[in-house]
């Protein structure tokens, strides 16, 4: 219980932090853009109230996951219409998470196998894919489709095995793929469905959350996305089963469910038969699962609560940089392929995605190149760009040894779509701290890059 004095000295101290952030810190967006200046394709949006909440929990001195991890967790699930979601370090984590509750042997029957299937892309970002091969599955990859860039749903039947056990996709900029597809699919062949929504946080399919569709969804915080912790994730479901799975593996594959510095929360901590331990054997250490410690502090978590009060403002932030971009770039079709969202749906976008068209480009009839030339001179205009992740994941080097050996993974068709995106396709940001006159500065580079005037 805090004291009388703790409480007026934290007060002063925290007054004074919200004092210096608005003094030091450039919190909000740049409205003295001057072309020519940077615009980076993402960034942190923040103001005193998270620097307030990092230090708050500072003096706490908790140094693991406490009270404002209990609440990010309360308030994320509110938001988004789940029971259960588990705060975890990184996005990367929480993918690994995800697919590693799918190997608990409570699962019986449905749990996944060294050598079961996973139907997935190779277009995107790696660690979607990552789990699969750790715990000895076989990725079966599809092609994606432009301009969605998502997963080419014609493919899934085929991409259908005997030793098929779920598809793992992610929502590829914010734009959803198309979920009522590839649920129905799973629902009819009896497949887990994880959506890795790292990417498209408050996006919507049909007025429901992505990530919230599926049996498993997934979050990242690290600095670019949606929201920002510095490093953290999220693991989210609807199904107790899977739940507890996920605490369990998230929490070094305890089979106790006491929160850190809480002995005895069930009471039963001593009076259990586990395995084949003494009868007895403090629960406390009782391993149901082989798991990690993949836990947030609470000063992460800290930091989330209050970005979760503005989240909705970056939503709709992100949602009118991405039409206005467009808007600005409808004359430039002759050249470029501009993104469209999946129908019936309201995406939260991460970023704005390119495709240079290929007969008719600036440079020739080479592809490759004549993207390479527009993302050099968009560049040298201090617009940043990204690619499209590993373009194609199965051409980097991690695969040299797979590809070599014939083995580990399969491809469902020559992936040509996955292969042009790889070469043609490059993406600008349309992140809350963006401005107008951001995004018209943007457009005009885009449009010299492409017409070379």
């Amino acid at each position: 219980m805090m004291s009388e004095n703790e409480r007026e000295d934290r007060e002063r101290i925290l007054e004074l932090v919200g004092e210096y952030c608005e003094k030091y810190h450039n919190t909000g967006t740049d409205k003295e853009f001057r072309p020519g200046d940077r615009i980076n394709y993402a960034g942190r949006v923040y103001d005193s109230e998270e620097m307030k909440n990092l230090v708050d929990s500072a003096l706490d001195f908790w140094l693991t996951a406490g009270r404002y991890t209990d609440e990010f967790e309360k308030k994320l699930g509110e938001y988004l219409g789940v029971k259960s979601v588990s705060l975890v370090n990184s996005g990367s984590s929480a993918n690994l998470l995800a697919f590693m509750t799918l190997t608990s042997p409570l699962l019986k029957e449905r749990q996944i196998l060294p050598g079961d299937e996973i139907i997935t892309v190779a277009c995107g970002f790696p660690t979607t894919v990552t789990p699969m091969l750790q715990y000895g599955a076989v990725p079966v990859f599809c092609d994606v489709t432009i301009p969605q860039y998502n997963i080419d749903v014609t493919q899934l039947e085929e991409a259908l095995s005997p030793k098929t056990k779920a598809v793992m996709l992610a929502h590829t900029l914010g734009n959803p793929f198309d979920i009522k597809t590839v649920k129905a699919f799973c629902d009819r062949h009896g497949l887990w469905l994880i959506e890795d929504n790292c990417d498209a946080l408050g996006s919507k399919v049909g007025g429901r959350f992505t990530g919230t569709i599926g049996d498993i969804g997934t979050s990242s915080f690290y600095p670019p996305h949606h929201l920002t912790m510095g490093e953290g994730g999220a693991v989210y479901t609807n199904d107790p089963l899977l739940a507890r799975i996920i605490r369990s593996m998230r929490d070094w594959g305890r089979d106790c469910v006491c929160p850190p510095g809480r002995d005895n929360f069930c009471g039963h901590r001593f009076d259990g038969q586990y395995g084949e331990l003494p009868k007895g054997y403090d629960h406390k250490y009782v391993y149901s699962h082989f798991g990690y410690n993949l836990k947030a502090t609470d000063m992460q978590a800290a930091i989330g609560c209050a970005q979760l009060d503005k989240f909705p403002k970056f939503v709709e932030a992100r949602k009118a940089n991405w039409n206005r971009l467009k808007e600005l770039l409808a004359d430039t079709t002759d050249r470029l392929i501009l993104p469209e969202p999946l129908k019936d749906s309201d995406p939260s976008w991460f970023g704005f995605m390119i495709t240079v068209r290929n007969a008719d480009g600036p440079r020739g009839a080479d592809s490759c190149a004549a993207a390479a030339d527009v993302v050099s001179a968009i560049e040298a205009k201090n617009v940043q760009t990204r690619r499209l992740f590993a373009g194609n994941l199965t051409k980097h080097p991690c695969f040299d040894q797979m590809r070599a050996g014939g083995r580990g993974y399969r491809t469902v068709s020559d992936l040509a779509v996955t292969d042009r995106i790889m070469k043609d396709t490059f993406w600008v940001g349309v992140y809350p701290g963006m401005t107008d006159s951001k995004i018209e500065y943007m457009a005009k580079a885009i449009k010299e890059s492409i017409y070379g005037r």
